[in-house]
């Protein structure tokens, strides 16, 4: 392959995937790990995607920078449907659960809809969650507060207020990034708020996001790798990554 058509291929890899690391390019393309850190430099200096640490994303792909949620359902459907199924089994057969808002937990959401469990409370504060489970044998408790337009979630000191007066059996969150570093992290401040108060609360945090999101930092951190029990993901993490969940005793779930 000459180097003009994987410059390209890299490029439109990176678009359409999110993200790419250094290791998974050098094996598609056969190529060193050298080599391809050079494509990347070149690829950052005509602006094309930004590097971070282990690979790159697209360029506007900055710690403030966000996707709406009409915009994330196209994208990773069957990898996120794998993901929903497998914290399926996860739910409690009677109890409380959180279900944030997103994608991801919106899958399950739908899976939950389906299932006759009479004695589960299910607790959010995401209006499309909700609106999935309206009508379902499930016991549903709403947050309200200020409804952030671009996810479709509640955010607000009232919002954070009613989380940590709750103590849920388990809680299903979302996540901008996952870093082994970091921890967890969203664009958005009030949203972390939020999601900080949704983990304080639980007796049992599991994680659910896919690939994408590994190895990704935003700006910001809402929860350490210590305070989560397991992620649910689709793709084995980068070393490092494994390395800091195996440290943190999380239970890591592949898809």
């Amino acid at each position: 392959m000459f180097a003009e058509e994987r410059y390209n291929r890299i490029a439109t890899l990176v678009a359409s995937e999110g993200r790419v690391t250094v290791a998974q390019l050098a094996a598609r393309f056969n190529i060193t790990k050298e080599t391809v850190r050079r494509d990347l430099a070149l690829l950052e200096k005509d602006g094309l995607l930004r590097r971070v640490h282990g690979g790159a994303v697209p360029a506007a792909s900055a710690s403030t920078s966000e996707l709406s949620l009409t915009s994330r359902e196209g994208r990773n459907q069957a990898e996120k449907a794998r993901i929903a199924k497998a914290a399926l089994g996860m739910v409690p057969a009677e109890g409380s659960i959180v279900l944030d808002g997103g994608t991801t937990t919106g899958y399950l959401a739908g899976l939950l809809a389906q299932e006759a469990v009479d004695q589960l409370l299910i607790i959010t504060h995401s209006v499309p969650v909700a609106h999935t489970l309206i009508g379902s044998s499930l016991q549903v408790e709403f947050i309200g507060g200020r409804v952030r337009s671009l996810t479709s979630v509640c955010v607000g000191s009232g919002t954070v207020a009613r989380y940590s007066g709750f103590r849920p059996d388990v809680v299903f969150i979302g996540t901008n990034g996952v870093h082994p570093e970091f921890g967890l992290s969203t664009p958005d401040p009030e949203e972390a708020s939020v999601k900080a108060a949704i983990v304080q609360s639980a007796r049992r945090v599991v994680v659910l996001a896919d690939a994408s999101k590994l190895d990704a930092q935003t700006l910001v951190g809402f929860a350490g790798l210590t305070e989560i029990d397991a992620l649910i993901t689709d793709a084995q993490p980068e070393p490092a990554l494994a390395r800091a969940l195996a440290d943190a005793d999380v239970e890591l779930v592949i898809a």
